[in-house]
């Protein structure tokens, strides 16, 4: 018997036996819990002994509490985050440990005092009040120091109270017990006292569930919209609940970019970048010192074989990204090492689960076994399942966090590599492909992040499972072993044809790179009317692509069915082996569904290895493919930039010898790909250098050939980072002649300037170029050409006003590469350049004087410029802003102002300023709320009734038919044994199989159904897409990023391609999976259906809370990450500009900002995942519960077989549920790319590309009459009247903007008239195909534009002309020498845009285009802009001699190229001023004369 001491605790003492513990330390916890255990497990009413309560029950929490606390003080040591103040939390904390330390106290003298003389009988029992109370005492302590040290809130405290709440429950539950048996009135005192201080650590454990106030860190700023997981508690923390108020907000209302929270610090591109850079620096610095050694030892001789051998060695290293990996590793690997260890703990409880299983079946079994020993199986197979759900999360969480750490990491390693690397390496990698390193290869690396583990692991897993099933089934294990093996190498057959034909990635490259060109050369595409040509190309790919993607989805098909079915396959093979070889061996429900438990357990990491593997060897390839990159050369620091008083230019080596004074002008001359830009080059150290030396000293700005603007306001391109100085930006604007158009802009200089410049014309283009350069007050100035886009006159009035002696920069340092004659007698040096060398180099006098090539050159060509230099400025009839153009909103030099025109307009045709005044692109909006079911319907509209009908009936054979083979298996579970064997094994083994076998192949039959169902969906969606983007008009490209048209081709549709059909295949798969647990659960227990009914509504409650959230989250990433990749392709091709200012960082930070506003969408996007993963296994886990419990109450009832089917099924509802919800969301989330790519069937298309009747193709010649009004946003009005133009050349000149190229917009229909016709021979252009005008007009364009791909491509892309004929046209174009002289001669490969040809020479492969078309209309739109007077020369002889039957509109610069033609029509304002001969204009003495005048012509 126990004599229980009338105490005010929970203490009691025992016999004898129990009191003599003290005496007898070895083995004393052992002999504790195994003192009375028939008392504690054999009975129907279970109990721990009096002593196992006060001594070990007490003792667990203080042991954990002292062992741990050492560590945890030195964790707190070193990491500090502020001091928190005194707060009520604390207080109330610190108030309820100071009484649970007086209770321990108050016992210890009671005992002293009341029972002294029994002390030496139980002197453990005196110990364990002081020993809790101490251990209070320290946890008050720790308390403190977390206060001081700034932590929040305490994982290893919320564990203490945790562990000391769950050792109180069993002496709570005796002394409730004994007050029922007894009375409470026996001893209320020692009631009281105990339930008290139970009270008091359970008000410990609830204050430890909320967090502390936030550390006062010393920092100024406060974060907008913080992320509540910083103010949340670890128990917020560890089920998501902190996430929870957004997922409220979003069910009430769509998401917005401002109701995501701001990134913690750690998770900022800031943060992260800073402390990666460093390391990469110092891994790139060891590698750089590793290779000089290498090269010493090499030049020494010495060990040359072994110093080879280590060369390859590092060379690979580096190719292969090791040292990224490496120091990867080394930034991120310790937190991802946190997620390690919570997998692992989560395998430990998943193991566990089968063999609680096991224990729960046996009791089912043995009807002798106490009913309680069943609710505490389902009662911990709840917990289990609940802790490892937890577990699991923790882990997800951990990797995603470090996935996009890596990614915020990798893309701003390799951004700001772009702006540092060599133009040797550069001319490598297209933009495209640095594109795709930030976009699919970071994608690549966070999937490495997730499933990494999982190759180590997964081995482990699997040898595990078959050790369990060998103890279940024996010998028999291995018939699994077997099959496992033969899946693998199935599996690996499948991946390895897969990866084969992975091809359909280089085809989607291709076609990503194709549509790139396509959409930088559209306006190029829309005159020559090649928009067929290049949908064929792009359609090309895409049927190799989806070709492709066709096979790899049935190899696929296999490879799922094949796993889908693996579960069955391995217990046939191995209950079929059990049962055929010994009679002996039975089938029970036990062996049966533990068995098939730990199988379900065996599939995952069976699917999760191959598929980790595979992602491990694509992120190989991706690290190679960034490790490449980012150890790329890089520009050699040699040029000394810093601004001091004096500045000038060195430049010396074996070909060019120059140094440049302080202040002066240098001009460098040349004939086309002579090596002038490269020289400039070579000053801003973008070139290589072989030998010689560079010396820059003071600040440089740079205007480049081709000017490179922002999509950013006017006055953001110009003031390009700095601060606005109202007095210099308004003198720099009046030099540069740009206030005229600040007057006419809608928001003036505050005006959005399109993606490349689109709405502004070349000149403007380059005089916004030029003012950013001015406005910079560099000391040394580098100008590559800036007056060849703009008219004579106006590039008179920029040379005198910025450029020239009397010029804003007179006293700065300029490097002046020039076409134009004129400007060369003021120079004070002229650099003559032939093939990279400076031949002459002189004062314009002392190389006429030499009469060497340039002074005959000069004599030449230039004899009529040669008379502007004499001209006197003061004589001029027009002050500079009567030079001025209006803006444009298009490509074309069109006006954007209140023109004049012939006739008044009338006030109703006056369009209303729109509010957003000056803004052009249109931002790439997500949409909000729910998909419509429309974008369904319109999705499996595409697929078609013919094709869905068959899945779902495929779908429902396939789970009714794993439903009979389930039950099947629980049938024979339940047969009886007759003399130990069961009868008809063989005829229940084969219908098993077959049962199995039809599922099979009904689990590849909806695979592939759903796969072609998709392919056929996602073919005529980008066939809509292509077609509804190509025919478009101008507008619709200028205000329409580039980076949004590329999303659509690439990552939208690939999502079509993809991930709609593997989530649909997902989704229908799980549904009906669920479908099949339900009927079983509700077959053995019906009672469950009230469960399960309240749990479904709670489901779809939960369900319909999360999918808002996360299809809004979705859109915005998306949205989101479009302006990253258009920044990075911005900044790529104008990383030389961004150079010579000196602007790195500010466009790094611009970087850090668009990665992180992406990321602020992406964070909560996978939260919410989590969120729901949590929220639903929790509700899974009640149902394994219900399960469980329910079978128990049904023991007498329910058959073994039964119920192990329904617990065996239910614990699979917990992924069911995830995985339903998720591929739903999913299936949600990507048919946002239906509805993205749709979008673009609802904008302005241009009219049919043809319809009859054509233009007539005669021998007689053109005659156009033209009386148009033309209008577009931006653009009040312009208004064009052409009367009667004959078979002449025509000029077409006026001041910049004047509406000169308008006109040719308006005859090509890139602009439609809003009123008025044209009529060419005739017809009315407006009634003819758009192809057909196009293809019967030609153009040579102001930009030459190449596409990737052959020469010959670039001149035929329809094949029409024979090699003779584009020779031919070469050969008159100046071009055959050159062409004649490459390896490939008509093949050689054209890089993107051409870059690997000069602008001059670009220039001429249009003229060469021209010359094949011979059409009876021929444009020149500035056309010779960019080459030299010598060049201008030849081709204007060659236009002439060639076209002499043809009408030719030159738009035209240079008017002395006009001067022998036949009409002249001068423009301004929009309207035709004057027309008539050049003679009688000049004679007139009107515009045209005053600008020959200028122009020193007359």
């Amino acid at each position: 018997m126990v004599r229980i001491l009338p105490l005010h605790t929970n203490f009691s003492v025992t016999n004898t036996k129990c009191c003599d513990i003290f005496r007898i330390p070895p083995n004393l916890t052992m002999h504790l819990m195994c003192s009375d255990w028939n008392r504690t497990w054999y009975t129907p009413n279970p109990d721990l002994t009096q002593c196992f309560q006060n001594t070990i029950l007490v003792w667990v929490p203080c042991v954990y509490l002292w062992v741990c606390a050492p560590f945890y003080c030195l964790y707190l040591y070193c990491h500090d985050r502020g001091h928190i103040r005194v707060s009520c939390l604390c207080n109330a904390k610190m108030l309820l440990g100071f009484f649970l330390t007086s209770f321990g106290f108050v016992e210890f003298f009671y005992i002293l005092l009341e029972r002294n003389q029994d002390i030496h009988h139980h002197l453990v029992f005196l110990l364990s009040p002081i020993i809790r109370s101490l251990t209070v005492v320290l946890a008050v302590c720790i308390i403190q120091l977390e206060r001081i040290r700034g932590c929040r809130s305490s994982v290893f405290l919320f564990l203490f109270w945790l562990l000391a709440v769950v050792c109180s429950l069993v002496p709570l539950r005796a002394k409730i017990q004994l007050a029922i048996d007894e009375g409470f009135a026996t001893d209320a005192v020692r009631y009281l006292a105990f339930f008290s201080y139970f009270a008091l650590q359970l008000a410990q454990l609830f204050l430890c569930c909320f967090s502390d106030q936030p550390p006062s860190t010393g920092k100024t700023g406060h974060t907008k919209n913080p992320c509540p997981i910083q103010d949340a508690s670890f128990l917020s923390k560890i089920l998501f609940w902190w996430f929870s108020g957004l997922v409220v907000k979003g069910y009430r209302k769509p998401l917005q970019a401002e109701d995501l929270w701001s990134l913690r610090e750690e998770d900022t591109s800031q943060k992260i970048i800073s402390d990666l850079e460093q390391e990469w620096t110092a891994e790139c610095n060891r590698i750089q010192l590793q290779e000089k050694a290498l090269s010493a030892g090499v030049a020494l001789g010495s060990r040359l074989a072994d110093q080879a051998q280590l060369l390859r060695k590092l060379h690979k290293e580096q190719s292969s990204g090791f040292c990224l990996l490496r120091t990867l590793a080394r930034n991120f690997g310790p937190y991802f090492l946190t997620g390690t260890l919570c997998l692992v703990i989560h395998d430990a409880f998943m193991f566990s689960i089968p063999q609680v299983l096991s224990l729960l079946l046996g009791f089912m079994r043995d009807e002798d076994t106490p009913l309680w020993k069943g609710y505490f199986y389902a009662s911990l197979m709840f917990l289990l399942s609940c802790l490892q759900s937890l577990f699991n999360h923790q882990y997800m969480y951990t990797c995603f966090t470090v996935g996009m750490r890596v990614k915020t990491a990798v893309m701003g390693l390799v951004y700001r590599k772009s702006l540092i690397i060599s133009s040797a390496a550069r001319k490598t990698c297209t933009v495209g492909e640095i594109v795709n390193l930030v976009s699919a290869d970071t994608q690549k690396l966070m999937d490495f992040v997730v499933y990494f583990n999982a190759v180590w692991l997964a081995p482990i897993e699997i040898t595990l499972c078959l050790f369990f099933l060998w103890q279940h089934l024996g010998p028999s294990a291995l018939a699994g072993i077997a099959t496992v093996i033969l899946i693998f190498p199935l599996n690996g057959f499948i991946a390895k044809k897969r990866s084969k034909l992975q091809v359909q990635m280089k085809f989607m490259d291709g076609r990503i790179k194709l549509m790139n060109e396509i959409l930088n050369g559209i306006k190029i595409l829309k005159f020559y009317a090649w928009e067929k040509a290049f949908l064929e190309q792009v359609l090309g790919y895409r049927q190799k692509e989806l070709k492709a993607l066709k096979k790899s989805q049935i190899l696929y098909s296999i490879s799922v069915a094949s796993f889908n079915s693996s579960s069955f396959l391995i217990a046939f093979a191995m209950f079929g082996v059990y049962v055929l070889i010994d009679d002996k061996n039975v089938l029970d429900a036990q062996k049966v569904f533990v068995s098939m438990a730990l199988i379900n357990i065996l599939k995952t990491p069976l699917s999760q290895l191959p598929f980790a593997i595979s992602t491990t060897m694509q992120a190989v390839v991706s690290l190679k493919r960034l490790g490449k990159f980012l150890c790329q050369e890089e520009l050699k620091p040699d040029s000394d930039l810093h601004a001091v008083c004096k500045a000038y230019l060195f430049l010396c080596s074996s070909r060019i010898n120059l140094q440049v004074a302080r202040g002066s002008l240098v001009a460098v001359v040349g004939h086309v790909g002579s090596g002038k830009s490269s020289l400039l080059s070579a000053v801003l150290g973008e070139t290589e250098k072989r030998s010689g030396r560079v010396s820059v000293k003071g600040s440089v700005a740079y205007v480049p050939q081709q000017a490179w603007i922002q999509n950013a306001a006017l006055q953001d391109n110009i003031m390009f980072g700095r601060e606005k100085k109202l007095s210099w930006y308004q003198r720099v604007l009046e030099a540069c002649a740009l206030l005229p158009d600040l007057e006419i802009l809608p928001a003036g200089d505050a005006t959005e300037i399109g993606e490349k410049g689109l709405n502004l014309s070349g000149g403007q283009k380059q005089r916004v170029s030029l003012a950013r350069a001015v406005y910079r007050n560099a000391d040394i100035y580098l100008l590559d050409d800036p007056l060849s886009a703009v008219d004579a006159h106006v590039g008179q009035h920029i040379f005198d006003k910025v450029i020239g002696p009397k010029g804003m920069l007179r006293d700065k340092t300029r490097v002046l590469v020039t076409h134009g004659m004129s400007f060369l007698p003021q120079a004070d040096l002229i650099l003559v350049l032939v093939d990279g060398e400076i031949t002459e180099m002189g004062s314009y006098s002392e190389l006429m004087s030499r009469h060497g090539a340039f002074a005959d050159f000069i004599r030449a060509f230039a004899s009529t410029e040669r008379k502007e230099a004499s001209v006197q400025r003061g004589k001029k009839t027009e002050t500079p802003s009567g030079l001025e153009n209006p803006f444009v909103p298009h490509s074309g030099d069109m006006g954007n102002t209140s023109l004049q025109t012939m006739e008044p307009i009338p006030d109703v045709e006056q369009d209303q300023v729109p509010e957003d005044v000056g803004k052009l692109t249109e931002v790439d909006r997500a949409r909000t709320g729910r998909v419509k079911l429309e974008m369904y319907m319109e999705y499996f509209k595409t697929i078609g009734l013919a094709l869905i009908l068959p899945i779902i009936f495929l779908y429902a054979f396939q789970q009714a038919a794993s439903l009979a083979y389930n039950y099947w298996l629980s049938m024979w579970a339940d047969d009886p044994i007759v003399n130990g064997t069961q009868i008809d094994t063989d005829m229940k083994l084969g219908i098993y199989g077959a049962l199995g076998f039809a599922q099979g192949v009904a689990i590849f039959g909806t695979t592939v159904a759903i796969s072609v169902g998709g392919i056929i969906a996602s073919r005529h969606l980008h066939l809509d897409l292509l077609n509804n983007v190509l025919r478009s008009p101008m507008s619709f490209f200028e205000c329409t990023p580039s980076g949004n048209l590329l999303n659509r081709f690439s990552k939208e549709v690939d999502a079509i391609d993809c991930m709609i059909p593997d989530g649909l295949k997902m989704m229908l798969n799980y549904l009906f999976k669920l479908l099949e647990v339900c009927i079983i659960v509700l077959l053995a227990t019906p009672f469950a259906a009230v469960i399960i009914l309240p749990l479904a509504l709670l489901y779809a409650f939960v369900q319909s809370f999360y999918v808002a959230t996360s299809c809004q989250l979705r859109r915005l990433e998306s949205v989101s990450r479009s302006p990253i990749y258009t920044h990075f392709n911005e900044t790529v091709q104008g990383a030389s500009v961004i150079r010579a200012f000196g602007e790195q960082s500010r466009f790094i930070l611009q970087a850090n900002s668009k990665v992180d506003h992406n990321q602020t969408s992406y964070f909560p996007r996978f939260v919410a995942t989590r969120w729901l993963a949590v929220n639903l296994e929790f509700l899974g886990n009640g149902v394994v519960l219900a399960a469980a419990i329910l079978s128990v109450m049904g023991k007498d009832t329910l058959s073994p077989g039964i119920v192990g089917l329904a617990v065996s099924h239910s614990l699979q509802v917990t992924g069911i549920l995830s995985w339903i919800v998720r591929s739903w969301t999913d299936v949600e989330n990507n048919i946002v790319s239906v509805e993205r790519v749709k979008e673009y069937a609802e904008t302005p298309k241009e009219v049919l590309p043809s319809q009859p009747p054509g233009l007539k193709q005669g021998e007689k010649r053109y005659r156009f009459i033209c009386n148009i009004f033309l209008k577009e946003k931006f653009t009040e009005h312009l208004r064009i009247s052409l009367i009667s133009v004959f078979v002449f050349q025509v000029g077409i000149v006026g001041r910049t903007g004047a509406g000169k190229s308008s006109l040719a917009l308006g005859i090509f229909r890139i602009l439609e008239a809003a009123k008025g016709e044209i009529y060419i021979d005739g017809i009315n252009i407006a009634e003819i195909g758009l192809h057909d005008l196009r293809s019967r007009i030609t153009i040579i364009p102001q930009d030459p534009v190449l596409f990737s791909g052959s020469l010959r491509m670039n001149l035929d892309p329809f094949d029409a002309y024979s090699d003779e004929e584009i020779w031919a046209a070469l050969e008159l174009a100046h071009l055959k020498n050159f062409v004649s002289g490459l390896p490939d001669k008509l093949n050689h490969e054209c890089s993107e845009g051409g870059e690997n040809l000069s602008l001059g020479q670009r220039q001429l492969v249009c003229l060469a285009r021209a010359l094949l078309r011979k059409t009876k209309i021929l444009v020149l739109d500035e056309a010779t802009a960019a080459v030299d007077l010598e060049t201008d020369n030849l081709i204007q002889s060659t236009i002439r001699s060639q076209f002499e039957d043809c009408t030719v509109l030159t738009i035209a610069h240079r008017l002395n190229t006009i001067m022998d033609y036949t009409r002249v029509i001068v423009m301004d304002k929009g309207h035709i001023a004057e027309m008539d001969s050049p003679a009688n204009l000049i004679s007139k003495r009107g515009q045209f004369y005053r600008m020959c005048l200028e122009a020193g012509l007359v």
